[in-house]
């Protein structure tokens, strides 16, 4: 009997031991100790015996019952650290590897310019202004001296906006930030209108106003979206030579370079009378010999100066227009405009 049973018990240990799921080792537990296994047969068989043989059997099985459930639960727990161990390699971790390093962040270049910009006029008494991108058609253009149906207006299309109101004025998304000289002047008219009543001198205008600007174009010099920065000097005696001054010591300390050349060309825009366009030259470098043109100037058209609430006969100055991307693409030698919006970080980390 002992010799029966042993088999059994050795039979089950070796059925588990070859099951490699927990699937596996409950259909091999079936066939032993399930509703139609070895062990409950067995157990079903001692009704037919004596009291005595019942006893005698009976312990029998139950002793080999329970070696079979102490060698299921082992492979249980075998299986469980198996799987565990398995999960664990799966999911180690190196710690030999470098950490991720969450690099130091940068303003973009173009901020950058805007910034140098900002500094280099606020230490020559300019004030920095800043107005809405969304402008009422007046203030883009007709404030200006540039009417409705002028032809300057097709050099300068722009994306109009749709805005609830009663004036019926067209909003567009700013060509340029020129709308920031009549803004200024008539933010701080009271100040100038104070000086009059006084006899004092009036005080001068000394602003300039960087932006955002629109405009329908796109190349690898142009964008829909850029950047400009509109400048102005208004007083009573300020003229074409302060402008040439002013501008020449900006691009000298923008560019820290001495060796370096400016010219006037003429040109037209409606706002100023006489303009020019402003072209700089490199003495040396790679961009030596070549004229760049970096900006558009002119005295103040007396127009736009009345449109401030100002006396053109008392107030004269000079307005420039220059864009802050194209000094940012010749001071870092950058050849495409669309890199500064591509968001590229390999490109813009080089300027951290």
């Amino acid at each position: 009997m002992t010799q029966e049973f042993d088999s059994i018990v050795a039979g089950a240990r070796d059925a588990f031991a070859r099951a490699g799921t927990p699937a596996e080792l409950e259909n091999a537990k079936a066939q032993y100790v399930g509703k139609s296994g070895r062990i409950t047969e067995l157990m079903k068989g001692l009704a037919a015996l004596s009291v005595e043989e019942k006893k005698t059997r009976g312990a029998a099985i139950n002793q080999a019952k329970q070696a079979i459930e102490a060698a299921l639960t082992q492979r249980r727990r075998s299986l469980a650290d198996a799987e565990l161990e398995a999960q664990l390699k799966a999911e180690a971790l190196d710690v030999s590897l470098p950490g991720r390093i969450r690099e130091p962040g940068g303003l973009h270049p173009v901020s950058l310019t805007m910034e140098r910009i900002e500094q280099i006029f606020a230490s020559m008494g300019f004030d920095v202004a800043d107005g809405p991108e969304i402008e009422s058609d007046w203030h883009s253009f007709t404030s200006l001296n540039n009417p409705p149906n002028h032809p300057a207006r097709s050099m300068q299309d722009t994306f109009y906006v749709d805005i609830d109101g009663d004036d019926g004025i067209p909003y567009n998304l700013r060509p340029h930030t020129s709308p920031m000289q009549v803004r200024y002047a008539h933010q701080h008219i009271k100040r100038y209108q104070e000086a009059v009543q006084r006899g004092d001198p009036m005080p001068e205008i000394r602003v300039i106003a960087p932006g955002r600007t629109y405009r329908v174009d796109s190349d690898a010099t142009h964008s829909p979206m850029f950047h400009q920065c509109e400048g102005l000097w208004l007083g009573e005696n300020v003229s074409f030579k302060d402008l040439k001054v002013v501008f020449t010591d900006f691009c000298r300390t923008f560019f820290e370079s001495d060796d370096l050349a400016l010219r006037f060309r003429p040109s037209f825009f409606p706002f100023t009378e006489p303009s020019a366009e402003i072209d700089i030259q490199f003495q040396s470098g790679p961009l030596a010999g070549r004229w760049l043109e970096v900006a558009g100037s002119g005295q103040v058209h007396p127009t736009v100066v009345r449109n401030m609430g100002l006396d053109p006969e008392k107030h004269i100055g000079f307005a420039f227009g220059m864009g802050p991307d194209r000094l940012t693409m010749l001071r870092y030698g950058v050849n495409d405009l669309r890199l500064f919006f591509d968001g590229d970080i390999r490109f813009l980390k080089q300027f951290r």
